[in-house]
């Protein structure tokens, strides 16, 4: 008894010298590391989107410059070695490009003249009005309906309608038009406003009235509450009934072109929505792509460039070409 109390004690005394070890912090190794990765992830990404925000402030800084300094050179002439007549002209004209073009000093109403003369393309170019088949066509089958046909528009089959009216098969995007009765190529909306189809012709016309009438409206408001705030400050007056009282032509004018911004605003907002997406109003309005891919959409960036910069197409109707008597007889006036 007495050995294995001497043995158990050597055991606990050889047990107590020897240095014990800290357990493996296998977990505590592995989460410094993940740590350090997220650290690193969040890093760069921190580091890439510093990067982008300088690139975008310094081309930002740069537009800025050439607008500030560089717009008179080449616009107003503003500096240059030689001193031409038109920096010494003693009376209130502006001039641009050095002089080449000489404008009153009262822009005011290039923005209303600029309205105009979109409204007169919009309303008076051809829309994109799709020549007629004079004779019936022998697309029917014998049950009475007309064949289908199908073209594939970026690997996507697109059924062509055939138009009982015009006798043709009409090209994709295309509509008939029952107030003009007319087929249009790639139809957006027939405007009631302007009295005309908005078609491939005229739709970038179409938007630039529709901007130029956003800026109108919105420059006749802001000059209405103006002039609220100097008849105001003058009277010392405030509220609704003295505003009526002393300016009421200003208080429909600020009425009328504040409604006029919200509809012609929020008009440019579904249209730029449309461009971005690359569809009509007609087909957004029939749902034609809900479900299903739309075969024109290219992506934003060459969606505007379809839309905006691709040149306008000459139109498919010669609407003065000379009509021989042999064409009259074979049409047939309804």
């Amino acid at each position: 008894m007495d050995s294995e109390t001497n043995v158990n004690e050597i055991d606990t005394e050889v047990l107590e010298s020897i240095p014990l070890s800290d357990a493996p912090e296998l977990e505590s190794a592995e989460t410094p590391t993940k740590i350090d990765l997220k650290e690193g992830v969040e890093t760069n990404v921190l580091e890439k989107g510093k990067r982008i925000v300088v690139t975008l402030l310094e081309n930002v800084f740069v537009i800025k410059w050439v607008v500030e300094h560089q717009w008179k050179r080449y616009c107003c002439g503003g500096e240059s070695e030689r001193t031409r007549a038109y920096h010494v002209w003693p009376g209130n004209n502006v001039f641009f490009f050095e002089g080449r073009l000489i404008c009153g000093p009262d822009p005011r109403g290039l923005l209303l003249t600029a309205v105009l003369v979109n409204l007169i393309l919009v309303s008076m170019i051809d829309p994109g009005i799709i020549p007629r088949n004079d004779q019936s066509s022998h697309e029917f089958g014998s049950n009475g309906r007309t064949k289908k046909r199908k073209v594939t528009v970026n690997g996507v089959e697109v059924k062509l309608k055939y138009c009982r009216i015009c006798n043709i098969y009409r090209s994709p995007r295309s509509c008939h038009c029952a107030v003009c009765d007319n087929c249009v190529e790639k139809f957006d909306h027939h405007c009631p406003w302007i009295g005309q189809c908005i078609g491939l012709r005229n739709y970038r016309f179409y938007l630039a009235f529709l901007v130029t009438t956003l800026v109108f409206f919105a420059y006749v408001f802001a000059c209405s509450c103006w002039r609220f705030h100097l008849i105001t400050s003058r009277s010392g007056t405030t509220g609704l009934f003295a505003m009526l009282r002393n300016c009421p032509e200003a208080v429909a004018l600020a009425s009328f072109s504040l409604a006029a911004v919200g509809f012609v605003g929020g008009l440019a907002c579904y249209h730029g929505h449309l461009i971005a997406i690359n569809q009509t109003a007609y087909e957004n309005f029939q749902q034609r792509y809900v479900g299903s891919r739309n075969p024109y959409d290219n992506g934003f960036i060459s969606n505007v460039k379809e839309v905006l910069l691709v040149p306008m197409p000459p139109s498919r109707v010669d609407f003065r070409a000379e009509v021989t008597q042999n064409r009259l007889n074979s049409v047939i006036v309804v």
